[in-house]
């Protein structure tokens, strides 16, 4: 969309209502051709952007209202500039053409108090109206967490354009109330982002409205930076909180119970927005939820060079499938703002793959997936089936496969969970596939590749991961690690991390080789339920670890790391451009963040594996997975939701046959440091 002046719409609308009609038509193509046409031959001119500022529902006048515009790394340049009037009301003239990759955003400082500041970010095609408030104020600034010092926005351009494409989720930038994702049902009813964008919203309508000067001083020491910096502002405040909404949200709760208390006869709080919280939350990050596209028990999750989220999937949705039946799932593509792009129930299928396991992986130019059946299907970006089953060389002679590595020269390493075995393809070509035998491989399950194309892979079925050269698996080596290793990832200095189901010591299920990968899980999850029942493993007192394994084969901590009693069940770990490390805390219905390896801008005293905080939700269900985007946004893989329905009983309760897989895939906003993608090799900051 090109900005144009009122005679330019007159101009438009000349041609007449019907030829708009028509161009809502699918046959309307004629007509949509004209139109362009008509658009295109006239000149880029400017289009007024009238919008209105408001507080708690009410009008602020005297602000300063200016629009900005970013590229990405460089810093931001100044639009236009207004003030509003007695309505709130402003108009920013003489903007000028939009510019393909450039983000527009509004920021406004006083009116109402000197030290409120508001924002809305707008995207690459700035609507003509628009409405500013506390509630574009919290959804911008936590979608653009990972971008903001003070009113400036910039960094990697792609990153940019993600914040900017999820702030409509949240709040609707045209109208300034909420956005069409938050009021979703999902996201309505099972988590309380809802609430924690009404609570945090009200709050900043009382700093310029009701409060007095000593709840203002109070609210932005509250929101005091990791470093104890005081705020200056309210947009400053509301940064710093959504860069770690864990630090303070029981002091944040009090200001807002202060500032609109509950009444004695527990009717509703004065707050201009409901609902709100009743409780003071673990943090106030803004987490959403989306399904659809052949989502249910997605596994390994992969953002491609877009931005866009890729995951294979357990089971058909609809389906009753758990570990007893089952039908299996196809592959599955989000948009980088949750859009779902992959076909309902099946998603992309093909190439005989019948449910997906841990066996996603992204490549440059390409998505491949590894099946249960032992197929493989690689696919174009568009999700198109690159070549057909014939081609794969070893068809048949594979059993379950898991983890797909791919190594920066474009080799691809393909686990095979029940053969005890890896497939490799050079450069990535499918036709060239061989098998690879190394003595000592227990189930295979995760695969990645260093920068000196080494292969380190892990053993589901035992306490072992090993290391190879590619180019000679004869010189592998083995690194004990807890009991039944899962995923593992690099990051930018070479260590290498690994999650471990249990911790060491716990004795390895006593599998039959060969056993089907379905069946593993059967039989795993038979025996730990009764240990839980009993309280030897408890949410309080828990198994499972974290490795690091560095370039030079030594540990920092051999038996690793269980984030004081925060790590349970833990099975695919995520470096973020920071080298923290995210871990999917699968029994512990959440997602962790572990200090990495001499990592910087955290609380004196975080040390090395230290788990810095654990998100939960109503919409986080069993994590197996969670991939980190070039936003700093963290997707999380709801891969089981109740275990009974998968596994507890073999003659399930008729109602929740369908409550085996979880549901949709979760993210939270802006809480990570922004990472390069596709996750090829070690991690690294984007350019």
């Amino acid at each position: 969309m090109k900005y144009m002046t009122a005679p330019v719409h007159h101009q438009i609308s000349s041609l007449g209502l019907n030829l708009v009609a028509a161009c809502t038509s699918p046959r309307s193509t004629i007509a949509s051709l004209l139109l362009a046409m008509v658009v295109t031959s006239l000149p880029a001119a400017a289009l007024d952007m009238a919008g209105t500022l408001t507080l708690g529902g009410q009008p602020v006048p005297d602000a300063t209202v200016t629009l900005w515009r970013t590229a990405g790394t460089d810093s931001p340049a100044t639009m236009a500039k207004a003030s509003t009037d007695t309505e709130g009301a402003f108009t920013l003239q003489n903007l000028g053409a939009s510019e393909e990759g450039k983000i527009y955003y509004i920021t406004t400082t006083g009116g109402a108090h000197e030290n409120v500041a508001l924002m809305s970010v707008l995207g690459a095609t700035p609507p003509s109206t628009i409405v500013v408030n506390e509630l574009t104020t919290v959804a911008s600034v936590f979608t653009n967490a990972q971008f903001i010092d003070g009113v400036a926005i910039s960094g990697n351009p792609l990153g940019v354009q993600i914040a900017a494409g999820n702030v409509p989720n949240l709040v609707d930038p045209v109208t300034g109330t909420w956005g069409h994702a938050l009021l979703d049902p999902i996201n309505s009813t099972q988590n309380t982002t809802l609430a924690r964008l009404n609570t945090l919203a009200s709050m900043i309508a009382a700093f310029g409205t009701t409060a007095d000067d000593a709840w203002r001083t109070a609210f932005l020491a509250a929101a005091a930076s990791g470093a104890g910096e005081i705020p200056e502002d309210t947009l400053e405040a509301l940064s710093n909180v959504a860069k770690a909404s864990w630090a303070n949200p029981d002091g944040l709760f009090k200001l807002f119970d202060t500032a609109y208390p509950q009444p004695e006869d527990g009717s509703r709080r004065k707050a201009p927005y409901v609902p709100y919280l009743a409780y003071a939350p673990k943090d106030f990050a803004m987490i959403l939820t989306f399904a659809g596209g052949g989502i249910f028990a997605p596994g390994k999750l992969q953002i491609d060079v877009n931005g866009n989220v890729w995951s294979g999937v357990n089971w058909m949705p609809g389906s009753q499938s758990g570990v007893y039946h089952n039908i299996g799932g196809g592959t599955i593509k989000l948009s980088s703002n949750g859009t779902a792009l992959s076909p309902p129930i099946t998603g992309f299928s093909g190439m005989g793959v019948d449910g997906v396991g841990w066996g996603t992986g992204m490549a440059e130019d390409r998505v491949w997936v590894s099946s249960f059946n032992g197929s493989i299907g690689v696919m174009d970006l568009e999700g198109r089936q690159i070549g057909k089953e014939s081609d794969f060389p070893m068809a048949g002679k594979v059993g379950n496969l898991m983890g797909v590595g791919v190594a920066n020269n474009g080799d691809v390493w393909i686990a095979d969970a029940t053969k005890n075995q890896l497939l490799h393809f050079p450069g990535g070509e499918l036709k060239n596939g061989k098998v690879v035998n190394i003595e000592g491989l227990k189930s295979p399950f995760g695969i990645a590749i260093d920068a000196q194309n080494r292969v380190w892979v892990s053993n589901s079925q035992s306490n072992i991961v090993m290391r190879f050269p590619a180019d000679d698996p004869s010189k592998a080596e083995s690194y004990e690690v807890g009991t039944s290793a899962r995923g593992v990832a690099l990051d930018s200095k070479g260590n290498l991390w690994v999650a471990s189901n249990m911790s060491p010591g716990f004795p390895a299920p006593d599998l039959p080789a060969g056993t089907p990968v379905m069946k593993q899980f059967q039989l795993m999850t038979e025996r730990m339920l009764p240990i839980m029942s009993k309280g030897t493993i408890s949410a309080t007192n828990p198994t499972g670890v974290i490795n690091m394994i560095r370039p030079d084969g030594s540990q920092a901590a051999p038996k690793g790391f269980t984030g004081d009693k925060s790590v349970f069940i833990p099975w695919g770990v995520s470096i973020d451009g920071n080298d923290d490390v995210w871990f999917g805390n699968f029994w512990g219905r959440g997602v962790g963040l572990m200090a990495g390896d001499d990592t910087e801008g955290h609380p004196q005293g975080v040390k090395i594996g230290d788990v810095i905080h654990v998100f939960q939700s109503g919409s986080i269900q069993m994590v197996t997975d969670v991939a980190l985007d070039q936003a700093g946004n963290a997707w999380v893989a709801n891969n089981w939701n109740d275990v009974d329905a998968v596994v507890a009983d073999k003659d399930p309760t008729r109602e929740s046959t369908t409550w085996g897989g979880g549901t949709g895939i979760s993210v939270i906003y802006g809480v990570a440091s922004p990472v390069m993608t596709p996750a090829i090799g070690e991690a690294h900051k984007p350019n």
